[in-house]
């Protein structure tokens, strides 16, 4: 096999496929909740992802991806065979919930791709949790067959009712505390979908830890470019993260530093559909 080889791309659906990347060493030290970075190509951005999945005697990586920019295009037209130009990890702090007995966890669209290797590593140690999990519609809530296997109770919304219940996560999570009692929840998701999940459980007096996934460079903290205010402090995600207190993350601090090059991620995702004559999305 090829060093960063995709032996596997899965659609999910419209524009999200999972990969399965050969890459052993990143595998053999790999644990939920940390990410890694990758080139498409040689003249590629650094994009990081969070792993999804690893297979350790496989040496291999899964990790979901959304085609919304210049990078994850690119990367959307690579095919099984192909290979990627840099693939590094494992990358930031481990997520450790072994303490905890009652635990909920909480994804939200491609948020669910980091919750459901905790739902599988928690399992394999015998804890059985909570899981909720939300999209839009059916067609994007992912990975729902696996996580009800190793969970305990998995309750299911979309905002059209498509599947599941009808309503946001932050609805079943207020039904929840109403009768039952966690020790730590943990949400990964959109930006204000996490706040609107910490400002529930901060007056419930849970500890809530939140994944932060913002704009990377380097990966080593020397960039800058992953800063994020906690508890008036800042942090970078790639080093002291990915994962952080809910309640003392400035969410709309983050919500504005993740909208910052849109504009330019957009005209650059434009020129490269132009020329795969693929205009008509722009």
């Amino acid at each position: 096999m090829k060093k960063y080889e995709i032996l596997k791309k899965n659609k999910l659906y419209d524009n999200v496929h999972e990969y399965e990347i050969y890459a052993p060493l990143v595998a053999k030290n790999a644990r939920p909740g940390q990410f890694i970075i990758l080139r498409v190509d040689k003249d590629g951005e650094r994009i990081p992802f969070t792993i999804c999945g690893y297979d350790k005697k496989r040496g291999t990586i899964k990790i979901l991806v959304q085609t919304l920019g210049y990078s994850t295009l690119k990367l959307s037209l690579k095919e099984e065979g192909d290979a990627l130009e840099d693939f590094v990890g494992p990358l930031g702090i481990p997520t450790d919930l072994t303490k905890y007995e009652n635990i909920l966890l909480i994804g939200g669209g491609i948020g669910i791709a980091v919750i459901y290797p905790q739902v599988s590593f928690l399992h394999s140690i015998g804890k059985k949790v909570d899981v909720i999990i939300g999209a839009r519609t059916r067609e994007l809530l992912m990975y729902d067959e696996p996580i009800a296997k190793a969970s305990k109770n998995l309750y299911m919304m979309t905002d059209d009712g498509s599947y599941g219940e009808k309503g946001f996560v932050t609805a079943k999570l207020e039904e929840l505390l109403k009768t039952k009692t966690y020790d730590v929840v943990m949400t990964v998701g959109p930006v204000m979908m996490m706040k609107a999940v910490c400002d529930i459980t901060k007056k419930a007096n849970i500890k809530t830890i939140i994944s932060m996934n913002s704009i990377m460079v380097d990966g080593t903290g020397m960039c800058g470019c992953c800063r994020v205010t906690v508890d008036g402090k800042t942090k970078y995600a790639c080093v002291d993260g990915p994962e952080f207190d809910g309640h003392k993350v400035d969410f709309l601090e983050q919500r504005e530093r993740g909208a910052y090059y849109k504009e330019q991620e957009q005209e650059a995702y434009c020129k490269l559909r132009k020329t795969l004559h693929q205009d008509h999305y722009c």
